[in-house]
């Protein structure tokens, strides 16, 4: 897992093997972010990554100078993981929570400009995520929902839903309010 861009440019992240994680693709995550630099000013936005897991996505955002970013995962590896990292390459921008990412999201009152999800691949509840999300309003106006998930499995039918982009075995839905 590397960092493609900002102050932590090519930075290689080394977790430890035994995380429960299924990290982002390399080619994915580049092109996710090749969206989102026409779409977002990076260091005006706030950023909650659920399911963060070794929170490579959450270093690349800070790496491209996102001032705030929550990251959940339930996981405690992965928790002090990214909190040792954070830590390590003076990232304070970076709050890790260790939590469940569904409750965080049913207990959650703050607002984003951007969530992004990354759920395990076998997680049944994935087509809840847009649902909780609008549900309980944890969109800023103009804020986006970011959704990876297999390519196989459809979660469009939610109607704040705006398109899908697939990299192979990978695909990104995007939500708006």
């Amino acid at each position: 897992m590397r960092i493609i861009s900002g102050k932590l440019r090519g930075l290689r992240l080394k977790p430890p093997a035994n995380l429960p994680v299924r990290p982002t693709k390399d080619n994915a995550k580049e092109a996710l972010f090749n969206i989102l630099n026409n779409l977002v000013d990076f260091d005006q936005i706030k950023v909650l990554d659920l399911f963060s897991g070794t929170g490579s996505l959450s270093v690349e955002f800070a790496s491209r100078g996102v001032p705030d970013i929550t990251s959940v995962d339930k996981a405690a590896g992965c928790y002090y993981y990214l909190k040792d990292v954070a830590k390590q390459y003076e990232l304070p921008g970076i709050h890790p929570v260790k939590a469940d990412a569904l409750k965080f999201l049913k207990q959650a009152t703050d607002t984003y400009d951007l969530i992004f999800a990354d759920p395990p691949y076998d997680l049944p509840q994935i087509p809840e995520i847009p649902q909780l999300v609008f549900e309980r309003n944890l969109l800023k106006p103009g804020g986006m929902l970011i959704v990876e998930h297999p390519s196989m499995k459809k979660i469009d039918n939610h109607p704040n839903f705006r398109e899908q982009r697939q990299y192979g075995y990978s695909s990104f839905s995007f939500f708006e309010p």
